[in-house]
């Protein structure tokens, strides 16, 4: 922090003039000898001290603001994410949607309903996603991140989720025909109510799977799916699934 001190008054020019022991510095000898005046007639002006805690003030001033208009910052980080979305709706590609989607659950917010049919969203991470009633109908989300999301009765048609870690979703009452979540992690997932049919969960992980309620399971390919629960894979060949290797 910078404190204002009042410079020492210099002392004469014949104690100055004594110092030198070479003619030729004389003119610098002149030179500082002016300047440290200057110091000194500049040390003891109010006006300057006075600048110096005007501008101390003026710092103060600019952080409370900064952090009072916070909110509204990141109202209009959020505005700009939505609108990135929206104007994606429906569309293939990325289009910046995996960084606004990423950004808005990164702050908790709400995702409830939204469109993402057709999207790109490979690798996408979203854990813990309010994503009730969402619209994943043919995107391609292969290998993200959605442990713990909500999804009821959201739409997943068509979807590909090839490798994704969802270990903990809800799918209640989601629709899931010919969604592909080979290799997937849906251990302690949720499917109550959820309709599989053509699904492919081949070698898909389903420790601890809630299952019994399931709805259409027709053609659903269960082949080497990974620590099923008793009675899982019996109870969907039963009902209409399959075991195929391709």
């Amino acid at each position: 922090m910078q404190v204002h001190m009042p410079s020492e008054r210099p002392g004469s020019w014949a104690e100055w003039r004594s110092k030198l022991r070479h003619g030729w510095l004389m003119p610098f000898a002149l030179m500082e000898y002016g300047l440290d005046w200057v110091v000194y007639a500049l040390s003891h002006w109010r006006f300057l001290e006075l600048l110096e805690y005007l501008g101390r003030f003026g710092v103060l001033v600019a952080v409370i603001f900064y952090f009072s208009e916070s909110g509204d910052r990141l109202k209009q980080k959020h505005y700009q994410a939505w609108q990135v979305i929206n104007s994606a709706e429906g569309k293939g590609g990325n289009g910046g949607r995996i960084e606004a989607l990423e950004e808005l659950n990164a702050d908790g917010v709400s995702l409830v309903g939204v469109n993402l049919s057709s999207a790109f969203l490979m690798g996408v991470r979203l854990p813990k996603g309010k994503l009730a009633r969402a619209n994943f109908d043919a995107a391609d989300a292969r290998d993200a991140e959605m442990a713990g999301a909500n999804l009821r009765d959201a739409s997943l048609r068509s979807a590909n989720f090839r490798g994704a870690r969802m270990e903990g979703a809800s799918f209640e009452r989601c629709v899931l025909n010919d969604a592909d979540f080979t290799g997937a992690d849906l251990k302690n997932t949720d499917l109550s109510g959820a309709s599989l049919e053509n699904a492919d969960l081949r070698n898909a992980e389903l420790e601890g799977v809630k299952w019994r309620s399931l709805q259409n399971v027709k053609g659903t390919n269960v082949f080497g799916v990974k620590n099923a629960p008793s009675g899982f894979v019996e109870w969907m060949v039963g009902h209409g699934a399959v075991r195929e290797e391709n």
